[in-house]
């Protein structure tokens, strides 16, 4: 399987390369910076959607699964993406976003047209609770009740996400026949497969019960706060879910095709479900972003994840809906060395290893200042805390006006936020000791080794903070703490093929890691 220890790439696609000078990132700027995607050497490249859309969610409220929204270009510009990826040996991977449409999608037009309506089976809707009301306590990922009133019909509908998407009805057999007929046109364009966008929330309880409530709401929480103040037992992660995933599997088998699962559960355990045999074939696995930096914390996100779904693991610690791990693990060049760190670790492991655009060059969050804020989970609550923008601002590529970006004096959809000429791919690329190059050379490093065999952990050491495993004849170790660290390989012949920072004889430098071989 292609897929098993891949290298991807996400491509947040409005901000990565905009190739007509509107600001906005679109698939002819994508198309021209392939070739820095292949020369970093990763193997899968996963765009976000660019799928025909009003931008309430920025493109994850799609109106047309089978189109290319003119902000991004058509859908011949799409075919030249995948031409010239094939032609550099990468694949190509799309968004598949089932739970919901966008309100302004036909079927949910014809939708709420009327009770009898064609679609209306489609989408979720509920009688309001007796004495009126949402028919339940279900709240919304972007802040407010998961229901929003209907009023022509008197129906609430329901949208785990912005009232502009309401969630699809995956009882219904017709939604599951359209998905069918969706994909098929994307994999006879030559994609290598789908990243399915909130892959743990496409079938709900069908009594639509309550959710146990953990704490009560105040009306001074983010929307973040508000989702985790209730188990959510009957919303999501719903065993039902997995009859969807073994008919996908089967229809993208001809196609040598894989499935990847955002499935935003931090649980190790719950995750591996998703890619037990005949489902999906990966899974992002999230907990890196919600962990500090400590050894216990990072010791257990590496053996659960291991533990619980092996190869079907897709190691992740950024991307377009969370802070920068060189923000989350302290920001400057401390904050950089432990997210490379991170990194190495993963390297080793079974699964993909997967970078969000921007962390290959150590890139923390963008400012965004409040009257320049996008995000809708920032824009319209009482407390931004959630605000999305600064993990999307635009990809540095050249220390010019514009960033390389987009044109001289084109104002981009979100500002740079504060990036400078030494963030740019084109400084980095110069310096063969930069951000951009220790990176590439772990890939480099990933590859040619051919990594395989299970895993065994070293010894645990919080006293010396020495985290680590051997797998075959390699062995990854890494210095979570501040200190300089002395480490003495098990016995036989090592030679360091890969190092994230100085080292002085046996001495791990301080947030620096390891890779060795050992010699035959």
């Amino acid at each position: 399987m292609w897929w098993r220890d891949a290298v991807g790439y996400e491509v947040y696609i409005r901000s990565f390369a905009d190739g007509d000078g509107d600001g906005v990132g679109d698939l002819i700027g994508l198309h021209r910076r392939l070739d820095h995607l292949a020369w970093l050497g990763v193997d899968i490249v996963w765009i976000t959607p660019f799928y025909p859309s009003p931008m309430a969610d920025f493109g994850y409220d799609v109106s047309d699964y089978c189109g290319v929204d003119p902000v991004f270009g058509t859908l011949d510009d799409f075919d030249r993406v995948v031409e010239r990826a094939q032609e550099l040996g990468l694949r190509v991977m799309v968004d598949l976003v089932p739970n919901h449409t966008s309100d302004q999608h036909p079927w949910f037009v014809d939708a709420r047209s009327g009770r009898d309506a064609g679609h209306r089976d489609w989408y979720v809707w509920r009688d309001p609770a007796p004495g009126g009301g949402p028919p339940n306590n279900w709240v919304s990922h972007f802040g407010g009740p998961a229901w929003t009133l209907d009023e022509a019909t008197g129906q609430y509908y329901m949208h785990l996400f912005l009232p502009e998407q309401p969630d699809l009805n995956w009882a219904n057999p017709a939604v599951a026949d359209a998905f069918d007929d969706v994909m098929r046109f994307w994999l006879d364009r030559g994609v290598a497969g789908f990243r399915i966008d909130v892959a743990h929330s496409l079938v709900e309880d069908p009594d639509y019960r309550d959710n146990p409530v953990l704490r009560p709401l105040t009306d001074d929480m983010s929307p973040r706060q508000a989702f985790a103040s209730f188990d959510h037992s009957y919303d999501l992660d719903q065993a039902a879910v997995f009859a969807i995933y073994r008919r996908w599997n089967r229809l993208v088998h001809p196609y040598d095709a894989a499935l990847l699962g955002e499935v935003y559960l931090t649980d190790a355990g719950r995750v591996g479900r998703y890619v037990e045999p005949g489902r999906l074939h990966l899974a992002f696995y999230f907990k890196a972003m919600h962990i500090g930096w400590e050894y216990s914390a990072l010791a257990a996100l590496l053996r659960d994840g291991y533990e619980a779904a092996g190869g079907g693991v897709a190691w992740v610690q950024s991307s377009h809906d969370d802070p920068r791990p060189a923000t989350r693990f302290g920001g400057d060049d401390a904050g950089r060395e432990r997210a490379l760190v991170l990194s190495t670790l993963y390297a080793g492991l079974p699964g993909m290893v997967f970078l969000y655009q921007g962390e290959e060059l150590g890139l923390t969050d963008g400012a965004v200042p409040p009257e320049q804020s996008a995000d809708p989970a920032g824009t319209r609550n009482i407390n931004p805390a959630d605000s999305r923008d600064g993990c999307r601002t635009p990809m540095p590529w050249a220390p010019v006006d514009g960033f390389g970006f987009t044109d001289a004096g084109v104002e981009p959809w979100l500002p740079f936020g504060g990036r400078s000429a030494t963030d740019t791919v084109e400084v980095q690329s110069a310096e063969p000791a930069s951000w951009l190059h220790r990176y590439r050379r772990l890939l480099e490093v990933r590859r040619r080794l051919g990594v395989s065999g299970p895993v065994e952990w070293l010894p645990s050491d919080e006293a010396s903070a020495l985290l680590g495993y051997r797998r075959g004849s390699t062995m990854v170790v890494a210095n979570v703490s501040d200190q300089p660290v002395h480490f003495d390989p098990p016995a036989g012949s090592w030679e360091v093929t890969y190092l994230t920072n100085v080292a002085e004889d046996q001495l791990l430098a301080p947030r620096s890691a390891a890779i060795m071989s050992e010699r035959r």
